[in-house]
């Protein structure tokens, strides 16, 4: 079993930054083992991919949040973030982070492990 624990969301203005974490745990399964990837909820819309990165080193960003935003890994604290910069007012809504051991794309409904969430709000 895999436990997601997001972080790292608050209130930001229009163009500022914020990083978003994402600690993975559970028995035998590490980062460096699982695609993993960003998704967000906003009010009154479905949720939608954010970015993906593969295990096969491919990276995927929505068209929406290309050149803005930035997903990595750490290994060795078992984590991965998403970097938000130039962060707009649409950006706003709720992140939850994800994995899978087979598969993950922008379009994935279904992923092994989902975590909780953490509330991005960005005012104008």
């Amino acid at each position: 079993q895999v436990q997601l624990v997001e972080s790292g969301g608050g209130l930001v203005q229009s163009g500022g930054s914020l990083r978003l974490a994402c600690e993975v745990s559970g028995r035998s399964f590490t980062v460096d083992r699982l695609n993993v990837g960003w998704f967000r909820q906003a009010p009154r819309k479905e949720r939608e991919g954010v970015s993906v990165s593969r295990l096969d080193g491919t990276t995927l960003y929505a068209d929406s949040v290309k050149g803005r935003f930035t997903i990595s890994r750490d290994s060795g604290k078992n984590m991965f973030y998403l970097q938000m910069d130039s962060l707009k007012p649409e950006d706003t809504g709720v992140y939850i982070c994800a994995a899978d051991s087979v598969r993950l794309s922008l379009k994935t409904t279904t992923p092994d492990y989902w975590g909780r969430g953490t509330q991005v709000a960005v005012s104008s």
